[in-house]
């Protein structure tokens, strides 16, 4: 068990220079990406975990030892936003994202769609401090609330720093206008459970995946998916992008919900920048 422990551990904090199963043949391109702890954990630890019955998300500590941060952490994610409840930190920079158009691939893990992104010229940058983006996947309904309100659906961009720190950064989808380029994705989008990846031709504009205002609520919180590993810093945006009904219900097709609920906020404090 310990064994299994440190190997997860490992996996998670070692991490992934490339695009996850990406083919190449080469180390940068072939390591593993890190996840919201699906595709780590599903290689690392056999244990069967969901969103529905007696492994759904208030079970997931019981499943396993290594998962009982899932039950006992204080630092949970994802949580209820209250925007009047939020501290102001007028010394928090704005964020700031470098995406542009790059290759991806998606893979159907059983849990979400998640998509690889190749290389390592993406990146988030908080207080100074840098993270590569290494993939992103997406909820429905959000796993975040705002005033005890879910979105429609929620998608994660996953970072992780040259020291091993994780950062994802949370953007709420709600229905309304197509998102023409989100169509590159949807069009391969993959109907089965599989390790192979699905190849996306030519590159993908990430940067068509943001709203145009990046203000943003912070805080320390955790993975959403077992092993819910603490230590992840947390920004989720205040604005929300659009996406048509077609295009969220080809995903509610797939995956009717794989949420995990909110967690207690304890001791943390939630900043917005002032």
């Amino acid at each position: 068990m310990r064994t299994q422990l440190l190997y997860s551990r490992l996996l998670l904090s070692a991490l992934m220079l490339g695009g996850l199963l990406s083919g190449c043949s080469d180390e940068e391109d072939s390591a593993p990406a890190v996840t919201s702890g699906a595709q780590a954990q599903a290689e690392a630890h056999p244990v069967h975990w969901s969103y529905e019955g007696d492994t759904s998300p208030q079970h997931w500590g019981e499943l396993e030892e290594d998962f009982k941060t899932c039950e006992l952490g204080k630092e949970q994610s994802p949580i209820n936003i209250k925007p009047s409840e939020a501290t102001i930190n007028k010394k928090l920079h704005p964020v700031e994202v470098k995406y542009s158009p790059s290759e991806v691939s998606l893979v159907n893990n059983g849990h979400t769609v998640q998509v690889s992104v190749k290389g390592t010229g993406n990146t988030l940058t908080l207080e100074g401090k840098t993270y590569t983006l290494k993939q992103f996947h997406f909820h429905l309904p959000s796993e975040h609330e705002v005033d005890g309100k879910h979105a429609e659906m929620e998608l994660h961009f996953v970072h992780q720093s040259e020291d091993g720190k994780l950062a994802v950064l949370g953007v709420l989808i709600k229905g309304g206008a197509e998102n023409k380029e989100l169509n590159k994705l949807w069009s391969r989008l993959p109907q089965k459970e599989s390790k192979d990846p699905t190849v996306i031709d030519g590159t993908f504009d990430l940067k068509a995946l943001l709203p145009a205002d990046l203000h943003s609520y912070r805080y320390h919180g955790s993975l959403t998916t077992p092993p819910c590993s603490e230590g992840v810093q947390w920004t989720v945006l205040q604005q929300p992008i659009t996406w048509s009904e077609e295009q969220i219900g080809a995903f509610r097709h797939l995956f009717p919900h794989d949420n995990r609920p909110v967690q207690p906020l304890e001791s943390r404090t939630l900043e917005k920048e002032g």
